[in-house]
């Protein structure tokens, strides 16, 4: 009976890719078709070890990028799950200002399932998704990295908390903005509500979009100096400035 009605739902309900809007031929986890889900640009080796660029593929073995040779951040190590653009682009739009909450929970688990090169979300004993100012999330109405943090602590059995660390500065978009000029702007925009919570854990922090690095790297930065012992980072996707 349970077999029919199942069949019965997916006749009338099916799966559909969150792309192309074509018919899954079965339940899967993830919201795309195989084709699209091709079209996504892992990112794998080669890379920065740190904050996890990828390199052309002709470049190898994995080594530090100059802007972490130069600069020594507060995250240990960060990952992404794949380039921000094409289909990952379209479906971070829908989710985040399309307000498609069922894309963003598949889309976390897209995240919590994958292999990162390097990289165990395991190892990490506090999942904190990158907190809205309390302005932005009420014209949103949802904080995005918080549905992919629950979706990522639900499948690893880490525990999430979305209360300790507060936005209160309200940046407004740092779109444009050159690297320099958002870590400017981003400086001091966090605080912890209770010290007490973080101090001696090892932090993951989760986000959709990993631009420069500058908001990340800002939250880090607080959790540290109210006592973390380490902070990683992991986004749905990352922005990569293509050589011209």
């Amino acid at each position: 009976m349970t077999a029919v009605l199942t069949a019965l739902t997916e006749l009338l309900f099916p799966t559909l890719c969150l792309s192309c809007g074509g018919v899954l031929s079965e339940r899967r986890e993830h919201p795309f078709c195989p084709d699209c889900h091709a079209g996504i640009r892992f990112i794998t080796d080669p890379l920065c070890p740190v904050c996890g660029i990828p390199y052309p593929v002709e470049e190898s073995p994995d080594h530090v990028c100059g802007d972490c040779l130069l600069r020594k951040g507060h995250i240990g190590t960060a990952r992404s799950l794949g380039v921000y653009e094409s289909v990952l682009l379209d479906a971070i739009h829908a989710f985040k200002y399309g307000g498609n909450l069922t894309l963003g929970e598949r889309l976390g688990r897209l995240m919590a399932q994958h292999d990162y090169p390097a990289f165990r979300i395991q190892d990490y004993s506090l999942i904190l998704p990158v907190p809205l100012h309390p302005r932005r999330l009420r014209q949103r109405g949802f904080n995005q990295a918080v549905i992919l943090a629950r979706e990522i602590s639900r499948r690893h059995g880490v525990a999430m908390d979305f209360r300790t660390l507060r936005r209160i500065v309200d940046t407004g978009s740092q779109t444009g903005l050159k690297k320099e000029e958002r870590r400017s702007n981003i400086r001091k925009a966090f605080t912890i509500t209770g010290p007490e919570r973080i101090r001696g854990q090892n932090i993951l922090l989760v986000d959709d979009v990993y631009t420069t690095g500058s908001t990340l790297g800002e939250c880090a930065r607080t959790l540290l100096k109210a006592g973390a012992e380490a902070v990683g980072a992991l986004t749905l996707a990352r922005a990569i400035q293509e050589p011209s």
